[in-house]
């Protein structure tokens, strides 16, 4: 019997230090890497975030990982601070333990998800978002 997604997130978040939004643009100031892994419908609705790299969840871990052949040039080594950000702050979790599970002990990920960054009065961008294939 499944313990269903509840469980699942209860576990995923259980070995995050997730991070408000002020903290996250605080962790970016510090050189932390912000990954955005909203639909493009999502970001169009909500806008993009200055600074994150728009990842699609379907190749996040080939673009993370610093020993893919797929990685992004900012996949520097394993303990680089990633930041992850969905719209509601769900699915990054899981996409946040999903990388420490594969090496990136310092991925985590931003509570309540751009919804909160909004909420919280901090800004989105008007350039172009910084798409990853």
């Amino acid at each position: 019997m499944s313990p269903g997604i509840d469980a699942l997130l209860e576990q995923a978040r259980a070995g995050l230090h997730r991070l408000t939004p002020q903290q996250t643009v605080e962790a970016v100031r510090g050189g932390a890497l912000l990954v955005d892994t909203r639909t493009d419908l999502q970001r169009r609705e909500q806008g993009d975030l200055p600074g994150a790299v728009v990842i699609d969840r379907t190749v996040l871990e080939w673009r993370l990982d610093p020993a893919s052949a797929w990685r992004i040039p900012e996949a520097t080594g394993y303990d680089r601070e990633i930041i992850l950000v969905c719209r509601q702050g769900y699915s990054s979790s899981l996409a946040a333990a999903s990388l420490q599970t594969l090496g990136l002990r310092r991925a985590t990920d931003m509570i309540g998800g751009v919804d909160a960054w909004l909420a919280a009065g901090l800004p989105t961008t008007d350039r172009p978002a910084d798409i990853r294939p």
